[in-house]
């Protein structure tokens, strides 16, 4: 079956004409009204710089547990998120095992001055020194999905009619994460329990999300109100766009952040481990972000909230214990 998720060429948008960036606009909100996600290719990362990430964050996977212990962090540090510290389906308020899943994290590190703030939102990054390639690779690749993810939401302005910097001006100095996701064979994971995903049903928290990810039978699937949960397409060099809850609050319902879960590894598949390379773009971690009314957006009676207080409330619901 087709699926519901399209694929959009950013090219018309990077270097067409007037028309021809309406037009990829145009695409691009029909996609975040009825999915709330889309795929893109043209956006112009090179596809060595996502390899290697992706191979250099495998360096660091395959270390030993007793390695890796020495960088062990919880939901919102720097550094690697063992198995069982997060369940996403807490989220949405389904009580699923820990999340099948290993995860080395990075984000936004240059400090606003204010030491409350950037005690969480701005902590300093941890590269592994067993990896030494994994630093150079991972700084230009958060170079990189900082640029896109700022022209993405500059389209998602042009797809409401609003000034080009409707969002970005609030994104100055923007919180932004990025979970390199270790999806391990059932060899290392061990068998699934009842209800136990890779990554649990979920929405995500921010404005865009940017996913790298490799295909597999224990792959990515999204939420649709006519067929239930569909496989999400794969196209090679694409990334995976979708809005997240403070992005479609903002757009005032017109957008929606969608459900999506990463299925366990499955039997005709014992072998299979994958990487995700998972970009979370916000904004300032103090702007106010005020939902959008009619004609844009949707009726709606949401009041301001601060962009750190509702992200962060939402990644106290997904850390267990």
């Amino acid at each position: 079956m087709p699926s519901s998720v399209p694929v959009i060429d950013l090219t018309p948008w990077r270097t067409g004409d007037e028309t021809a960036r309406a037009a990829v606009a145009a695409d691009v909100d029909a996609a975040l009204q009825s999915v709330g996600f889309f795929l893109i290719s043209g956006h112009g990362v090179p596809e060595n710089l996502r390899a290697d990430v992706r191979a250099r964050a495998r360096d660091f996977f395959a270390l030993p547990v007793e390695v890796k212990q020495r960088y062990a962090v919880t939901v919102g540090g720097r550094g690697w998120l063992p198995p069982g510290v997060e369940a996403n389906g807490y989220a949405e308020g389904t009580q699923t095992p820990p999340d099948l899943k290993e995860s080395y994290a990075v984000g936004a590190d240059q400090p606003t001055g204010d030491p409350e703030v950037d005690a969480f939102w701005f902590q300093p990054n941890v590269y592994p020194a067993e990896v030494p390639g994994l630093q150079p690779a991972v700084v230009a690749y958060l170079a990189r999905m900082r640029e896109l993810a700022d022209d993405l939401l500059r389209l998602c302005a042009a797809a409401l009619g609003l000034d080009g910097d409707f969002f970005t001006r609030h994104t100055g100095h923007a919180t932004h994460t990025m979970n390199v996701n270790w999806y391990p064979p059932v060899a290392v994971a061990g068998q699934p329990e009842p209800g136990q995903f890779r990554i649990g049903p979920h929405t995500d928290f921010g404005t865009v999300t940017v996913l790298d990810r490799e295909p597999g039978r224990g792959g990515l699937q999204v939420w649709t109100e006519q067929d239930g949960w569909e496989d999400a397409p794969y196209e090679p060099g694409t990334f995976t766009i979708n809005t997240g809850d403070l992005l479609a609050r903002w757009s005032g319902r017109r957008w929606k952040s969608n459900r999506h879960r990463v299925l366990p590894p499955q039997a005709e598949a014992p072998d299979e481990d994958l990487v995700s390379l998972v970009y979370f773009y916000e904004a300032d971690h103090d702007a106010v972000i005020e939902a959008l009314q009619p004609p844009v957006g949707r009726p709606n009676d949401y009041g301001p909230v601060v962009s750190a207080a509702f992200i962060k409330k939402r990644l106290d619901a997904i850390t267990t214990g």
